[in-house]
Order: structure tokens, then C-alpha cells, then sequence
């Protein structure tokens, strides 16, 4: 494919980062290049049609020249636009090709700014600012080897003076300022200093009057600034815009992540691993008087509906049964699919009657629903619930019980301090701190499940579209209900 500058809108600058080749992505940098240079050639015919005025403070002689080089290498890296992505399936022409477009960039650029005066504005634009573009859009290794050589550049241009090497430069002194016959082995900080004692001398009291507008304008001091201001605040917008474009994308796909991480993508509402991590934390945040009920629910006979309709409607059932779920529950509960045709329903701080309720409420509503199916029958779904509450007395006593059990060092040293013995003991710590806090084992919560789903299968067993609460089974062979049944008295 081409690029072009109407590429650079935030959606495609997204598709660019993300889904665009490595050619392609190559091909939109020579772009970005020859966009500043010609910027560079535009300055350079500029100075041309004002050389009569310009011609105190640039170099004539060496624009000349410059201009010419500027000119070829522009055509060059616009070739590269178009050769760079018709390369696509060639990987070594095209890493070869990357490092002929950074290379002659990298030595380009150096030479721009010795040219055009030592000025830490387009240097630090350059260097920093075109190394972080650079590395969104061609091999990094070649970017950073890049970086090195401008720095080794930056320094012997700084050195040279040092060493008597005289390098050509473009920025000469009015005719007006004192005749420097040594101005080459100055560096750009020494000339504004220079030429700020010169601006000291025509402006009286250091103030700027309408009157001395027209010594500004013939001061080379005045023009140079500007021209850096221009070679390197152009730049830096772009760069500013390009970078908080990728912020955003970075954002945007950094929500993406978390919704893919804790949703269900079929039905919308919180996976597995999502309601397993919030039933942790509510567990974890109770306080002693508070109840805990957990519903395990189950679409009876979900594998008819596949067989007789069709997985697609199967899958627009699970999606219709969450939205009554959704519907029915307020926010404080949360419930997710929990796998296959079942879903998770955590109702903290809820007693075991009002769980109940909710439950059959539930349970009611689904059998009401009425399922309707382009071209076929409406039809009808029910769901099986198993439900559990734990009580706060329960709770308790499975404080008690683990505390009693649980090794001395688990829950009698500070967390800080256990975690800083080791990192993999420190990472096992982190892992249960919320059941550590909370004082109680750390499967908790999937036993919990596991007696609701005990009395889920119970409803199955009793010929569906029910709920049966496993607190009102006196045979279950639960652990936890057990020992609740035999140990604890909750008055």
C-alpha cells in the first residue's frame, strides 16, 4: 500500500501501529522525512528570494549547495516512500533498505544542524524527539545504533573548533557587528552571547521600542532564532501530537485488555476468572455480622437447544439469559458466566432467606421468557439454581477453625515482614493476602461453589426448574456444612 499525510488521523495511526507491515510502517517514517525536509528546502527558497536582505548574516556561497543537497536527497527519500512498501515479502532487501533510510537520515540530519548553526533546540528535537518517532516504526536496534552515531557527531562537531578544524557554516555576523575573523571556531552558545552584547549596544535600557523594529530585522541574532524556531518547533509539535495519539491508543487498548481479561466476549458479563477474583474480595471485605450467598445457576437441557436450533441459537439463548440476569440483579451483586450454560451469582451481605427470593425471582423470570428465533418456533428456557449462604456464625467458625490450624507463621507474622523473607514466598503471600486478612483458607471460595453446585445437581435430580439451598439439605457431605451443622449454634 502508499502512505500518505491523511494517514495520520488517530484511527489509522492505531491500524499503523498495530496491524500495519513492517515495510509499510518503514514507508510512512520516509514520509515523516521528507515532510521535514521540505521544510528545510522551503527555508532554503525563502533565504533565495530575500537574499538581498539576507545576504548580511547566510552564506550565499554555501546555500547554494546546501539547497542543491537538500533537493536530492528529498527526491531520494520520497523514492523510498513507494519503493519501501513494494518490498513487503523481502525481509533482507527490506532491513538493508532500513538501514540506508536511517543512516542517510542520521548523517542528513547532523549535517543540518552544523550547517545551520549548532543550536541545542534542533539537536535536542532530533535527537530525541526523531529517535522515539523512529522506534514506533522501524527495528529498534537500528534506531538505537543511530542514536550513538548522532551522538558521536553532536560531539565532534562540539570538539572540532578544539582540534583547528574549521567546518563549514552557513550563519555568518551582520556587517554591522565586530568583524570576528575567527567566527568559525565559535560555537552557537558564544555567538548569542556575542550577539546579545550587540543588541545590548542599539536597544537603550535594554527595552524594544516601535522605533528599533527595523534593527531586529537586520539583526542576524533575530533571524537565526527564527529560523531554529522553525526547523525545530514544527517538529516537536508533530512528534507531541504523534506521541499522545499513542497514549491514547495505548489507552484504548490497555481497556480493551481489561475488558477481554474480565468479560465473557459471548454474553457481556464477567467471566470465570473475574467472579472467582470478586467473590475473593467481597469475601475478604464482610464485616462479622454480615451473611454470604453464592447461586450456581444452570439452563436445563441446554444441549437440546443446540441439537434441535442450531449453536447459533444456543449462543443467542446464553445472550438473552444473561440480559435477564443483568436485569433482575442490581449492581451490588455480581454475576458471571461461570462456564458453558452456567453462570456465578454472588450476593454478599445477603441472608439466606432474601438469597432465596432473589433465587426464585430468578428462576421465575427465566421460565417466562420467551425465546424468539428468526425463521423457527419461539420456544421457552428454564434454569436449575443452587444456592448456599454462609452465614456470619458459620463464618466465624471457620475463622476459628483455621486459625486453630493454620501453621504459626501464616497468620502471627506481620505481611510486610513475611513477605520481604523471599521473593517466592513473598509472591505466595501475595497471592492469599485477602483470605489471609480475612482469616480463612484460601479455598474458601471454591468450596463454597462446590456446595451450591451440590445442590444444583440436587435440582436436576428433582426434575429441573427449581432451587434447591444446600443449608436445607441435612444429608450433604459438605465439610463446611458439616462442621457448621455440628459445631456451631447461632443465636
Amino acid at each position: 500500500m502508499s502512505v500518505s499525510i491523511y494517514q495520520l488521523g488517530y484511527k489509522k495511526l492505531s491500524q499503523i501501529i498495530f496491524e500495519w507491515q513492517a515495510a509499510d510502517r518503514a514507508s510512512l517514517l520516509a514520509l515523516f522525512i521528507v515532510m521535514e525536509i521540505t521544510m528545510h528546502w522551503l527555508w532554503c527558497l525563502f533565504v533565495w528570494i530575500g537574499r538581498d536582505s539576507f545576504d548580511g548574516y547566510v552564506d550565499m556561497v554555501l546555500l547554494y549547495p546546501s539547497w542543491l543537497i537538500i533537493t536530492v536527497i528529498g527526491l531520494f527519500f520520497w523514492w523510498m516512500v513507494g519503493h519501501l512498501s513494494h518490498i513487503k515479502n523481502d525481509y533482507k532487501r527490506l532491513h538493508h533498505w532500513q538501514i540506508v533510510l536511517i543512516g542517510i537520515y542520521s548523517l542528513y540530519i547532523a549535517i543540518v544542524v552544523l550547517v545551520m548553526g549548532h543550536s541545542s533546540l534542533v539537536s535536542g528535537v532530533s535527537l530525541v524527539g526523531g529517535t522515539m518517532l523512529a522506534m514506533m516504526l522501524v527495528r529498534r536496534r537500528y534506531i538505537w545504533y543511530a542514536f550513538l552515531f548522532q551522538i558521536f557527531l553532536i560531539l565532534l562537531v562540539t570538539i572540532s573548533p578544539y582540534l583547528g578544524i574549521n567546518l563549514p557554516n552557513m550563519r555568518q555576523l551582520t556587517n554591522t557587528a565586530v568583524p570576528l575573523g575567527a567566527y568559525s571556531d565559535q560555537g552557537y552558545s558564544e555567538m548569542v552571547s556575542i550577539e546579545n552584547a550587540i543588541a545590548a549596544s542599539i536597544f537603550q535600557d535594554g527595552t524594544l521600542s516601535w522605533d528599533s523594529i527595523n534593527e531586529i530585522r537586520r539583526s542576524s541574532i533575530f533571524f537565526w532564532r527564527s529560523t531554529h524556531i522553525y526547523l525545530a518547533l514544527p517538529k516537536a509539535i508533530f512528534m507531541v501530537y504523534v506521541f499522545s495519539t499513542l497514549l491514547l491508543i495505548l489507552d484504548k487498548s490497555r481497556k480493551e485488555i481489561l475488558q477481554y481479561a474480565s468479560h465473557d466476549e459471548l454474553t457481556g458479563l464477567k467471566n470465570r476468572r473475574y467472579g472467582l477474583k470478586r467473590m475473593k474480595q467481597m469475601l475478604a471485605t464482610l464485616n462479622s455480622a454480615q451473611d454470604y450467598s453464592v447461586i450456581l445457576l444452570d439452563l436445563d437441557l441446554f444441549k437440546n437447544i443446540n441439537d434441535n436450533y442450531g449453536h447459533d441459537v444456543g449462543d443467542q439463548v446464553l445472550k438473552e439469559v444473561a440480559g435477564v440476569l443483568t436485569n433482575t440483579l442490581g449492581e451490588k451483586n455480581c454475576v458471571s458466566r461461570y462456564g458453558g450454560e452456567e453462570f456465578l451469582i454472588i450476593l454478599p451481605d445477603t441472608p439466606h432467606d432474601a438469597a432465596m427470593s432473589i433465587a426464585e425471582q430468578l428462576r421465575s423470570e427465566i421460565a417466562r421468557y420467551v425465546v424468539q428465533v428468526d425463521n423457527g418456533p419461539n420456544f421457552k428456557v428454564t434454569a436449575s439454581l443452587g444456592l448456599y449462604t454462609l452465614t456470619h456464625c458459620a463464618r466465624a467458625f471457620l475463622k476459628q477453625e483455621y486459625l486453630a490450624t493454620a501453621p504459626k507463621d501464616a497468620t502471627t507474622l506481620p505481611i510486610k515482614r513475611r513477605r520481604t523473607k523471599s521473593r517466592q514466598k513473598g509472591q505466595l503471600m501475595t497471592r492469599s493476602c485477602d483470605m489471609v486478612r480475612a482469616q480463612l483458607p484460601i479455598d474458601t471460595c471454591q468450596r463454597l461453589i462446590s456446595i451450591a453446585d451440590k445442590a444444583l445437581y440436587k435440582a436436576k435430580a428433582q426434575g429441573r426448574n427449581q432451587v434447591v439451598s444446600a443449608n436445607q439439605m441435612p444429608d450433604t457431605d459438605s465439610d463446611i456444612v458439616h462442621s457448621i451443622a455440628t459445631n456451631v449454634v447461632c443465636v
